[in-house]
């Protein structure tokens, strides 16, 4: 049974990974049969080559800022987060903020499931 302090490092490896842009380590915290949700992906992406696509190409066109884990709860294998982010557009240089929440579920140490909730008009 995953307990709070589980949760808690995992999300901080996957969180610190995100922050340092060590996509191979942040990769590597994913099932390789995982699920991936999002407001912009309602139908799940499925496996971890489509989700490593996702994550290449948003790292391609911005840098991770911050990423605050404000609350955290383990029910079984779920976590429930909230938090906070931000970006800045390669591109342009814009900075992006947006709060959120994700349910996640956990098996053998790995995300085997994920699912995200935000508001996609924050991105605009």
């Amino acid at each position: 049974m995953l307990t709070h302090a589980d949760a808690v490092a995992l999300f901080d490896r996957r969180r610190l990974a995100w922050l340092h842009e060590d996509l191979d380590g942040y990769l590597a915290l994913w099932a390789d049969d995982m699920t991936f949700g999002s407001p912009v992906h309602p139908d799940p992406l499925r496996g971890k080559p489509a989700f490593a696509e996702l994550v290449r190409r948003s790292n391609a066109m911005s840098k991770p800022l911050r990423f605050d884990v404000t609350h955290l709860a383990v029910q079984g294998d779920m976590v429930l987060a909230e938090w906070s982010i931000a970006i800045t557009h390669r591109e342009t240089g814009r900075v992006i903020a947006w709060d959120g929440m994700s349910v996640a579920r956990f098996r053998d140490g790995r995300i085997q499931e994920w699912r995200e909730y935000w508001n996609p008009a924050a991105l605009a």
